[in-house]
């Protein structure tokens, strides 16, 4: 995908903020982990398993193959590798959901041109009941916008109805895109817009409910109210500084989000969930935890802490702005 040139300065100042794990409030593994796996350089979605208590699936961005990870949050180890067959050549993997059913959903939707693939792909499989490394059947959807191509990175998957949602990535802020009742192999899916999303988003995820949606970009995140799909905006989510934050889930409790990053070794960092008990671990080893909770009902966030962070910060919006000045002239 494309790195913007604030992500770079993002990138080079993270370790600003970065917190020893023995510093973190706790670090229980099932509530942060490292991704230990050398193969995972460019984890890009992330997913709780639902029938696997502590297993994370997770995803390589691109040039990778069509391979999935499922990773152990107690020990950061890859536990099973499936690769996908009956599909193409992946281009772009962006985002990884967990269905009814315990079906996966993996979508093929990044476009590093800036919209221009006439269309992108979502994969469907079940969730082997057994993890070990194994080859797996898919189904391939060919997805379309009702606005013409675009890039994304965000998917998620209603987990009641099945219905599968994207949302655009654009620097000004996207759009929630509805899919088809049922995604068909055959044929052409066409997503429709149905809410504006004010982010400039990498990744989102739906509560095991159902109910709230959790929308996160490089710097920060907004908690709604899913409602069928009119947005409602709640609050800030409290979203760590990562070298290059990509994604981000629910525990399968709901209790937790989960926000990771690509790299080597990269880190898991967890948070309470809206509204759940703000208590217990805010990350596990290699993450950057600050603690606190995950939203706040009046927007404010805290995901950057005074003093050196704010210096931080003000660093990164000030290279931000100067790297939009120089891409206008």
């Amino acid at each position: 995908m494309r790195r913007p040139f604030a992500l770079l300065a993002a990138t080079l100042l993270t370790a600003a903020l970065a917190v020893p794990a023995s510093a973190a409030d706790n670090d229980d593994g099932d509530e942060g982990f490292t991704i230990n796996d050398p193969r995972i350089t460019e984890s890009s979605g992330l997913a709780a398993s639902r029938q696997h208590p502590g297993v994370y699936w997770t995803h390589n961005d691109s040039d990778d193959g069509p391979y999935l990870y499922a990773v152990d949050s107690g020990t950061g180890d890859t536990v099973a590798r499936l690769t996908l067959t009956g599909i193409g050549t992946p281009r772009d993997v962006e985002a990884i959901s967990v269905g009814p059913g315990n079906r996966l959903f993996v979508a093929d939707v990044g476009d590093n041109l800036g919209g221009t693939w006439p269309y992108v792909w979502i994969y469907e499989l079940p969730e082997p009941k057994r993890l070990q490394d194994a080859t797996v059947q898919a189904t391939q959807y060919v997805v379309k916008y009702a606005d013409g191509p675009r890039d994304a990175e965000a998917m998620v998957v209603h987990p009641r109805t099945g219905r599968v949602y994207l949302i655009d990535k654009h620097e000004e802020g996207g759009h929630l895109y509805e899919g088809p009742a049922k995604l068909s192999p055959e044929g052409d899916n066409v997503f429709r817009p149905i809410a504006p999303v004010e982010l400039w988003t990498t990744d989102a995820a739906l509560s095991p409910d159902g109910r709230d949606l959790a929308v996160r970009g490089y710097f920060g995140g907004i908690h709604y109210a899913f409602n069928g799909g009119e947005l409602r905006r709640e609050g800030r989510l409290s979203v760590p500084l990562q070298g290059q934050g990509e994604s981000v889930t629910y525990s399968a409790d709901g209790s937790r989000l989960l926000f990771g990053s690509e790299g080597e070794q990269s880190g898991v960092v967890s948070r309470p969930a809206p509204g759940a008990d703000e208590s217990g671990s805010s990350g596990g080893p290699g993450s950057r935890a600050d603690g606190g909770g995950s939203a706040s009902r009046d927007g404010t966030g805290d995901s950057v802490k005074v003093g050196g962070a704010v210096v931080v910060a003000v660093l990164v919006a000030a290279l931000f702005g100067l790297g939009r000045r120089r891409r206008r002239r």
